[in-house]
């Protein structure tokens, strides 16, 4: 436990942005298993629809840091070829 209080500031502002971040990691997964299920089922449009959403959301991650910007291509590159493989 901090004693200084800038360093108990800085232990909430940490749990904070951890939260942050873990949002927008889990918000990833969850869209790209929306679009493994749209392929999966052969819907075109929701599929055209949930690769939108997640190249959004990685590029919103990558900007703020919550995953790493290769990372980020990495998985745009992999939903690329799941919506061109359907």
């Amino acid at each position: 436990m901090p004693n200084i209080k800038q360093q108990k500031r800085r232990v909430s502002i940490a749990a904070r942005q951890r939260m942050e971040n873990l949002r927008h990691r889990s918000t990833a997964k969850t869209l790209y298993k929306r679009l493994e299920n749209a392929v999966a089922d052969g819907d075109k449009d929701g599929a055209t629809q949930a690769h939108r959403d997640l190249v959004s959301c990685l590029d919103k991650a990558a900007a703020a840091r919550a995953m790493h910007p290769n990372r980020a291509a990495r998985k745009k590159s992999q939903a690329a070829r799941l919506v061109a493989g359907s």
